[in-house]
């Protein structure tokens, strides 16, 4: 008999049930935010055995985690229902990606990006005022290497860089709140470039304005730090929304 001593790796068969799980997880979640599965349609588990052709306790586990984002909702003698979107957790990453990887991407860009509007120019005003030296220092040199990299056209050196400058921006400002949304602006960063929304070379313009945000922080300097972040969420709309133009399908969202 194989038994597996506390600790130890997980056996082959927990593995696979596990990436059973992330896989119907992703693919349910998926159908259900790009409304390929309508709000109010009920399923049952028998149904999305059969369907995915995995066991019940996967789909169990799987509607737990839907249920906790608010997808769905388990009714006695109905089955589960698909919740409307008004009820969903729309900050949680998770949604926020199956969103992105659906017809309605442009709207979640845009309420995102409306949210960041809100709330990192703020951000970067109080890390003004409650950064230490050190960490100003940092961001300085972190948006120096976002120039090099922008420059050279490393998309990927220049997608994590930029993540990382947001979530120094977030994190500096010494708001727990706003520190927590550095997941969401991650999410979103990542699905423009995953979506090719975003320029193989980044604009000189938002290159400076991220430049600026550092070094009005770290000079202490809240409201040019302010105005600098806002330039920067208006670049990033602007080109957004110009790249979506010239390459989405038509009649896209």
């Amino acid at each position: 008999m194989n038994q597996s001593s506390p600790g130890a790796a997980p056996t082959r068969p927990a593995a696979a049930e596990a990436g059973l799980h992330a896989r119907v997880l992703d693919h349910l979640g998926t159908a259900i935010c790009s409304g390929d599965v309508a709000a109010g349609s009920v399923l049952s588990i028998e149904d999305l055995v059969d369907r995915y052709q995995v066991s019940r306790s996967v789909i169990r586990e799987v509607l737990r985690v839907l249920a906790s984002m608010g997808l769905v909702e388990t009714r006695r003698r109905v089955g589960i229902m698909i919740q409307p979107p008004g009820g969903w957790s729309v900050f949680d990453p998770q949604v926020i990606r199956w969103r992105l990887a659906s017809e309605g991407r442009m709207a979640q860009l845009r309420s995102i990006t409306e949210l960041r509007t809100a709330i990192e120019p703020h951000a970067a005003w109080l890390a003004a005022e409650r950064v230490d030296d050190d960490e100003a220092s940092e961001l300085v040199g972190l948006a120096a290497r976002m120039w090099a990299a922008g420059k050279a056209g490393d998309e990927a050196r220049f997608l994590d860089l930029d993540i990382d400058f947001h979530r120094r921006v977030l994190a500096a400002s010494g708001n727990e709140m706003f520190a927590k949304l550095q997941l969401i602006v991650a999410e979103v960063l990542a699905g423009r470039h995953h979506y090719h929304l975003m320029p193989h070379y980044p604009d000189e313009e938002a290159l400076r304005l991220h430049t600026d945000v550092a070094q009005a922080i770290q000079r202490r300097d809240g409201e040019r730090a302010r105005r600098a972040m806002v330039g920067i969420m208006e670049q990033g709309f602007a080109e957004m929304k110009s790249l979506w133009e010239r390459t989405a399908e038509p009649g896209g969202a």
